[in-house]
């Protein structure tokens, strides 16, 4: 494609080179940039794409776009790259939030040839996520995700680096997914994309808004709780149809946002909502640990059954059935899919044949590991055997209020390593010990978090749990001269097997 047809719909300036250029990729990052590059000059929160410039133009890339806005890089430093370097220089807006223009103009805009299903929310978007897809992929749609634990595309699972990425990785996904015929895809998105317009441009079919908690309140992230949530009701402004959790702090504000803009379909539990969940009770099924709840609506009244545990997985499985609703899904598709869901480090259960629950779970903070552990208790007959860690170079805070939840909530505790990074691994253990001094529980520490899982599945008796907290979906483990594969549930199901060799 030309660079003028790149930068079709955008004001733009031409500071030097010409507009034939062939452009064959759009990129950020200055190690990308190659022939047919046209390498965009991002101004990031610590990084100034424009200091890149140089770089991206001794590697070759045909052409760049800087912003408007840049401080410094007058046109006639850049008139001389151009020189030099026989490369094409144009001047946009901001280079930012036209980024996701130039990608979906390159890749001739494949969100407007795919349903997007958008998911936003402080809690709760991974599992809906993938409840959502496994419905759609059940009803014969070939579904992509993009999401915190993995992408999905045309089958293919690719590591995550953000829960939205950036916008030239988003359109590139989505030109594959419509290359590969997909149809649908469902997308978490994070009020940071929706901040940053990682996500401009992409019309959501449903954009769902599942609940809003103090959370992500950072310098770089969001000042307040007032701009936190002004982010997230972005996702309103181009969707066809809205979805609510009418449960959520936020709900009057977001009817009120999305008045005279899209229309809303609410769902609840025990409240009046357009899908309402009741009588929820705990169930096992097999190796499963699920819920059973009474759901109320046109759509359907009776029983469905949800293989994950706790009342926040009946929340996210009401935010995909309404999503199904919506679309006409049959609801024997819908009851498979609950039936059946499993999602990678979320209340992830690992088989065994001990009648012992083992449950891999994300929890890596104290309101996390406490919602996780009072859940529990209503499915667990015996003892709750914890393990987990708390991160290096993170708050020490975090250590000491994880201790404490865990010394209050579990019948025992196993403290050991998650991801030390540069901090020495028995400094931060204990950490968690002075947490969970403070309480009556029984602890004892394996710093080595292979051994610490194994001394967990091999004491847990039938009807205990085991809860294994705050790496989840996580395949790795970060040390503070290494980096090494480590998987929770992989080193849980290895201690299984283990077990069952020497019965």
């Amino acid at each position: 494609m030309r660079l003028v047809d790149v930068l079709k719909d955008t004001d733009f300036r031409l500071i030097a080179g010409d507009l034939e250029r062939e452009i064959t990729s759009v990129e950020y990052d200055s190690r990308k940039a190659g022939s047919g590059s046209l390498f965009v000059c991002v101004r990031g929160f610590t990084v100034d794409g424009h200091s890149f410039a140089a770089k991206a133009a001794e590697q070759g890339a045909s052409a760049l776009a800087v912003d408007s806005r840049r401080a410094g890089f007058p046109d006639e430093e850049l008139a001389r790259l151009s020189g030099t370097y026989n490369i094409s220089v144009v001047e946009i807006g901001d280079t930012h939030k036209l980024l996701a223009d130039l990608c979906a103009n390159l890749y001739d805009h494949p969100e407007k040839r795919i349903s997007v299903y958008g998911i936003t929310g402080t809690k709760g978007k991974t599992t809906t996520a993938f409840m959502l897809r496994e419905i759609l992929e059940r009803n014969g749609k070939n579904t992509g995700l993009i999401g915190t634990v993995c992408n999905i595309i045309a089958g293919e699972k690719t590591h995550s680096s953000h829960t939205t990425p950036e916008s030239r990785d988003l359109f590139e996904m989505m030109d594959r997914l419509v290359r590969c015929g997909s149809e649908d895809l469902v997308m978490e998105v994070s009020s940071q994309a929706l901040k940053l317009d990682r996500v401009r441009g992409v019309r959501y079919r449903t954009a769902a808004f599942t609940n809003i908690y103090e959370d992500h309140i950072a310098p770089n992230e969001h000042p307040d709780m007032e701009d936190y949530i002004s982010c997230k009701l972005k996702i309103f402004d181009s969707s066809d149809t809205g979805i609510l959790n009418l449960d959520c702090s936020a709900a009057g504000r977001v009817i009120d946002y999305c008045r005279g803009k899209t229309d809303l379909l609410t769902y609840s539990i025990g409240g009046k909502a357009d899908l309402t969940a009741g009588n929820l009770r705990p169930e096992r099924r097999g190796h499963v640990t699920g819920t059973v709840f009474e759901l109320d609506s046109e759509y359907y009244k009776g029983d469905l059954f949800v293989a994950l545990p706790g009342k926040f997985n009946v929340y996210n499985a009401l935010c995909a059935v309404c999503t199904a609703y919506k679309e006409g899904i049959d609801i024997e598709v819908v009851k498979s899919a609950l039936e059946n869901i499993s999602v990678p480090g979320r209340m992830q259960p690992v088989e065994n044949n001990f009648g012992v629950n083992i449950l891999v779970d994300y929890a890596h903070n104290a309101a996390a590991l406490e919602n996780v552990l009072v859940t529990l208790k209503e499915y667990t007959e015996g003892r709750i055997i914890t393990v987990f860690g708390c991160g290096g170079n993170r708050s020490r805070t975090r250590r000491f209020e994880m201790g404490e939840v865990s010394g209050n909530l579990s019948d025992h505790t196993i403290i050991t390593s998650d991801n030390p990074r540069n901090e020495e691994p028995g400094a931060i253990i204990q950490d968690i010990v002075t947490g969970i001094s403070k309480t009556n529980g029984e602890y004892e520490i394996e710093p080595d978090r292979s051994k610490a899982i194994r001394l967990a599945v091999s004491s847990a008796k039938k009807g205990d749990t085991v809860l294994i907290a705050g790496k989840g979906h996580e395949d790795y483990q970060i040390f503070a001269d290494r980096t090494i594969h480590f998987d929770d549930c992989e080193q849980a199901r290895n201690a299984v097997i283990e077990l069952e060799g020497t019965l």
